[in-house]
């Protein structure tokens, strides 16, 4: 049990998550609602497990790394869930992006249950969640993380500790949010005016990424409009959650934010005009008039 560890969801993030746990000597147990996805892992050392709840026997720690707070709910304390299976003093670690105040409701939860909780949304996409780089925010009491603390070392470069009690770790993952949706969405604005005033593309993305104007989100999701492939890597509608939980968390304290509020707009439109489930720099084909970038 001291050494098993349970990971809930295998998309881009949950299987690079568990790979890295399984390169430090980890015994993983995995479920995904995509049985072929856990047997995949299995084959390659793994443990397969047919539901959250007989994964949860097995672990004293399970990570969920699934897409909402509506999925972790499922996870817990849907059928086959893992609450009432894991053990008093094991630790659920939750690594969505949710509503801060959800999560300081579910740490209350779960402590009826005995169950320990940290709350650890994850950031840095699926390439450093595979190399074991990516960065987690987290909270939690001391007796959790004296418990979990060498797994999500080995699930992230960067670990930060922000409080000891549930709700900073989301606050914080909110704030990055807000600055990664409206980075997409200002750089598919510049990109969508360059070639609306006839710029080479190519061109002016080398100039941009050598020059004051660039920013992590434009180098990485202008690319992905220059090779034109909008394979969901982050979806659209990925955004239409995030930056409408940014907003949600101002409109609580009456905190103006008009650059998210307008960058959600950005994000809803691509989403109602058919663009939900491809990559989020698909924002960019909201623009009228521009012809972008075609398939080599």
């Amino acid at each position: 049990m001291t050494t098993n560890v349970g990971v809930i969801g295998l998309g881009a993030m949950g299987s690079g998550m568990a790979r890295s746990l399984r390169r430090h000597g980890k015994q993983v147990h995995v479920f995904d609602v995509r049985s072929e996805v856990a047997q995949a892992f299995a084959a390659e050392g793994g443990v397969a497990c047919a539901s959250a709840a007989e994964l949860a026997a097995q672990c004293r720690v399970v990570v969920s790394v699934v897409v909402n707070a509506a999925q972790t709910e499922s996870v817990l304390f849907g059928a086959a869930g893992c609450a009432g299976a894991m053990q008093r003093g094991s630790v659920f670690v939750m690594c969505s992006t949710v509503d801060p105040n959800w999560s300081m409701a579910l740490e209350t939860r779960l402590a009826a249950l005995g169950i320990l909780y940290i709350d650890a949304p994850i950031s840095g996409g699926a390439a450093k969640a595979a190399s074991g780089e990516m960065t987690m925010m987290t909270a939690g009491t001391p007796e959790a993380y004296a418990i979990a603390a060498p797994l999500l070392d080995a699930m992230a470069a960067k670990v930060y500790r922000l409080g000891d009690k549930a709700g900073a770790g989301s606050k914080v993952k909110i704030i990055n949010q807000l600055l990664a949706g409206v980075h997409i969405a200002a750089a598919a604005e510049a990109m969508a005016l360059g070639l609306r005033e006839g710029v080479d593309a190519k061109a002016l993305y080398e100039v941009i990424t050598h020059s004051a104007g660039n920013s992590w989100m434009f180098e990485n999701r202008m690319a992905h409009v220059l090779a034109a492939d909008y394979t969901p890597l982050s979806a659209v509608d990925i955004f239409v959650k995030d930056l409408g939980l940014v907003l949600d968390m101002a409109r609580a304290s009456k905190f103006p934010l008009p650059l998210s509020s307008t960058a959600h707009q950005m994000f809803m439109q691509a989403s109602t005009a058919g663009f939900a489930r491809e990559d989020d720099s698909a924002v960019i084909k909201i623009f009228p008039g521009i012809e972008l970038p075609k398939k080599s």
